[in-house]
């Protein structure tokens, strides 16, 4: 299997590069340096440069805006956005409803809302997890009850990770209540502005507002937002599941946080010396880094497989990626950790105007806190070592 990119393929990555450089604001980068949360207008002035560019959905079909890039320079495209760093496109939108839409979504709806997605005139969230059916979706218990032209709604979603920004939601409720759990499911569309929708806000480890509670009381849903047919949902939801696990390793990511520790650590001193002088240290910064290369060479052998065999449905190789991805992830948080020690003490409110000249190591702690968070979302790690067991090793 030959992993080693073409001629074309490095210059797409030099050109991909040179844009980022040159295209992504200086101040959106340095948060992302520092380990800084990025506003709602950093996220919609990158997204629609990407967009300006016709990179904000790549992976879509060139008929929906997508670029008709290979998996290959996907993959480069996807880490040299990481790596830079640069912020994501928004994923709710791009990476889960979008796919679902532009797939089992009607032509009316493909025409309303993938452009929209695209240049982020709408703000999306993920109305999936609940109180108690959490890792047990299929147990969701938010209803949506059919009255002539609409959908009333009552329920509650937890963990809805940006609600406090959305104007839409899209929304596993429950219309057949009589049939199995994964039967009696559907996948709605709505407006955030509802009459009867309540975000209540939760605060993380870090101090950050990233989750938050949504109430539904009695919220009328147009019919025609149901995406697909009724009580499908359950299919739709597995299929955006499968997109949103692919592309969870970081890979570039990561590379570009062990660079800044090499760096950080090569300034911070330790009886007297470098702390990457120190022998322990650079025992477990090379640990990292050669486990890293291991998931890098992973990732790529997932691409090349799907440039062999075609797209289809994700490769349960991707799992994996998802472990080793967000164990590697959370190692480095202990290493920056290691390097800042009592300097991680002092805590600034990001929400405090003061922030902007906190020390980015006052970020290092409550990131650390904040990153156990990973191997628990996208299917919890788990979860993916069952899939590795049945799908991967058939036992």
């Amino acid at each position: 299997m030959d992993l080693s990119f073409s001629k074309e393929e490095l210059a797409f990555r030099d050109e991909v590069r040179t844009f980022f450089k040159e295209s992504l604001p200086a101040d959106i980068r340095q948060k992302l340096v520092e380990g800084r949360h990025t506003s709602k207008e950093d996220m919609v002035n990158w997204q629609r440069i990407l967009n300006k560019k016709g990179w904000a959905v790549p992976h879509w079909p060139v008929e929906y805006g997508g670029t008709g890039w290979s998996s290959v320079q996907q993959y480069i495209f996807l880490e040299e956005l990481q790596a830079t760093p640069a912020p994501s496109p928004l994923p709710f939108g791009v990476n889960m409803v979008g796919p679902v839409i532009y797939t089992f979504g009607n032509e009316e709806q493909k025409k309303h809302y993938l452009p929209r997605i695209a240049n982020l005139d709408d703000w999306w969230c993920q109305g999936f997890s609940e109180p108690g059916a959490g890792s047990d979706l299929a147990s969701l218990k938010t209803t949506a009850k059919r009255k002539g032209d609409v959908y009333v709604i009552n329920g509650q979603k937890t963990w809805t990770t940006l609600a406090q920004h959305a104007d839409w939601i899209f929304c596993l409720c429950r219309t057949d209540p009589d049939a199995k759990k994964q039967s009696g499911i559907s996948f709605i569309l709505f407006d955030m502005k509802s009459r009867g929708v309540t975000v209540r806000p939760i605060q993380t480890i870090d101090g950050g507002f990233e989750v938050n509670e949504v109430f539904f009381d009695d919220v009328e849903v147009p019919v025609e937002n149901l995406v697909g047919e009724e009580n499908k949902g359950w299919d739709y939801a597995k299929f955006l599941l499968g997109n949103e696990r692919t592309n969870i390793a970081r890979v570039g990511m990561s590379k570009e946080r062990l660079r800044r520790i090499r760096d950080l650590a090569s300034k911070v001193e330790s009886d007297g010396k470098p702390l990457i002088q120190d022998s322990r240290f650079r025992e477990k910064l090379a640990a990292t880094e050669i486990e890293l290369k291991a998931l890098e060479l992973t990732q790529m052998r997932v691409v090349a497989n799907e440039r062999k065999n075609g797209k289809g449905k994700p490769d349960p190789a991707s799992s994996i990626l998802k472990i080793k991805g967000s164990e590697i992830q959370q190692t480095i948080t202990e290493l920056l950790l290691e390097i800042t020690g009592p300097f991680a003490l002092p805590y600034a409110d990001e929400h405090d105007k003061s922030n902007e000249e906190a020390s980015w190591a006052t970020t290092v702690a409550p990131g650390y806190f904040n990153y156990r968070k990973v191997s628990i979302y996208g299917g919890s790690n788990e979860i993916q070592r069952n899939i590795i067991t049945k799908a991967v090793l058939g036992l």
